[in-house]
């Protein structure tokens, strides 16, 4: 881990009511030296957008099983560019099939995370994205 903690925001957008997976991954990532902001359930791309905003975080992970994440990634996507946000990753955990993938990618979303992936991997991914040098171009 990096000398200052990544802040991150771990979001449950839309109507999803199921967060056990959100908080075993905001567990995790605490435990691992991150500084977790969880919003709860069923919030707006507004209010996540917002929070992050607010929380000046660099990753927000939304958590989605609800089948919306086509609609709803891309409106924080969004949000989060029209608020100068561009350089916050945004992960994305939950059921995705594999067809929606590459144009979750083609949005901007730096990694997507399906059932049974191990916390380990999740946690190494975030510090990557963040770490990581920008591209030069």
């Amino acid at each position: 881990m990096p000398d200052t903690k990544i802040r991150v925001l771990v979001a449950k957008p839309g109507l999803d009511g199921h967060d056990r997976g959100a908080k075993v991954i905001a567990r995790a990532l605490r435990d691992a030296g991150f500084e977790v902001i969880y919003t709860g359930l069923r919030q707006t791309p507004e209010m996540i957008a917002e929070a992050a905003l607010q929380e000046d975080v660099q990753i927000v992970g939304l958590s989605v099983l609800s089948g919306a994440h086509m609609t709803l990634v891309p409106r924080i996507m969004e949000l989060l560019k029209k608020q100068g946000q561009e350089s916050v990753k945004v992960m994305v955990g939950g059921i995705i099939p594999d067809v929606d993938r590459p144009k979750l990618v083609e949005l901007g979303v730096a990694g997507i995370f399906g059932p049974g992936t191990s916390t380990t991997e999740v946690i190494g991914h975030f510090e990557r994205a963040v770490t990581a040098a920008p591209a030069e171009g």
